[in-house]
């Protein structure tokens, strides 16, 4: 954990969370997903495995495939990522994520503190999908994703910070596309060093356990 303990306290009114990296870890599920996804398509694709999904999580949902399948026909791309989004949330609905160490805690302590609010570059029904398996979802006051309005993560961040009117709000990410997104959105940023990222710069504090964020929240 790099900051003093307790030296952001009382200086935001909110958090916004990203999602993959920073609440739970899917990529082993997602893999599953979309290898079922693979199987279901008559033409070929390399196999998925989770480390093919850690490379490009924290991306928007588009990309992904674009990354994944370069030379891949844009309409084979496109029904393959169909396939893969559908399968993706059947499995996860049905067995979810592995959620991270002591989240419930954590969210618990924060929300008596902070309006809670997600922010992800996920597709639509993503997040809903992370609240159902979650046990404090109702901690989380709104939600935005890439999938709804197919814009950036820094766009989505300044609309939940504008529709619900947040005056102090920070960040918490895992990845330089986090970091880049808050700077861009103008909102201070907390590094999640548990997750899929790998950062030197950038960010007002790093923490290295979720449940780090009680110490300095």
């Amino acid at each position: 954990m790099q900051t003093e303990p307790g030296s952001l306290k009382n200086k935001f009114d909110s958090i916004i969370f990203d999602l993959d990296g920073t609440l739970w870890d899917s990529t082993g599920n997602v893999a599953l997903a979309w290898e079922n996804a693979r199987q279901q398509v008559a033409f070929d694709v390399a196999p998925i495995t989770r480390e093919r999904v850690r490379s490009i999580t924290g991306m928007a949902y588009d990309i992904i495939f674009e990354v994944l399948l370069p030379d891949m026909d844009i309409q084979q791309r496109d029904e393959f990522k169909a396939a893969c989004a559908k399968s993706e949330i059947d499995t996860l609905n049905a067995i979810g994520g592995d959620l991270y160490p002591q989240l419930e805690e954590t969210i618990k302590y924060l929300s008596a503190r902070y309006k809670l609010y997600i922010v992800s570059n996920c597709q639509r029904g993503y997040i809903e999908t992370f609240l159902s398996h979650c046990p404090v979802a109702g901690h989380f006051l709104a939600h935005q994703c890439y999938g709804t309005k197919g814009q950036p993560k820094a766009e989505n961040i300044m609309d939940i910070v504008s529709d619900h009117d947040l005056q102090y709000p920070v960040y918490i990410g895992d990845t330089k596309g986090d970091r880049d997104a808050a700077t861009k959105a103008e909102v201070p940023f907390i590094f999640a060093s548990y997750g899929f990222g790998k950062l030197e710069e950038g960010f007002i504090a790093k923490v290295d356990t979720l449940s780090d964020l009680q110490s300095i929240l």
